[in-house]
């Protein structure tokens, strides 16, 4: 199976605008922006999606979480953003290496209460 898009950048294959990297994940700034800031939270094992992760996966989801808070503070977002995952292609995932998208900046009127 070839290489997604992901493990191409997390191998320094394409260059993309790392915003930070641990020994478990990446993080990159969207190309197409859904909001003023758009990163991409990508774990370096790949996973396709959400639904195909494991038990042992556990502590991986956790991490990126994490993550998502540490760039929260870094970028002083004070604590306004929103995290998505789009699990499959219906959902409107386009890249099979499950990521997680920070957005904010913005209000999403979509969202549910």
């Amino acid at each position: 199976m070839s290489e997604t898009l992901f493990e191409k950048i997390i191998n320094k294959e394409i260059p993309s605008d790392i915003i930070y990297e641990d020994d478990q994940s990446i993080v990159i700034k969207d190309i197409n922006p859904q909001a003023p800031v758009h990163l991409l939270i990508i774990p370096k094992k790949p996973i396709p999606m959400l639904s195909k992760a494991t038990e042992s996966d556990k502590e991986l989801l956790g991490h990126l979480m994490l993550v998502a808070g540490k760039l929260s503070k870094l970028l002083i977002l004070d604590d306004t953003f929103n995290i998505v995952i789009n699990n499959g292609e219906n959902a409107g995932q386009t890249i099979f290496h499950l990521h997680l998208h920070l957005l904010s900046g913005k209000s999403f009127n979509w969202l549910p209460a």
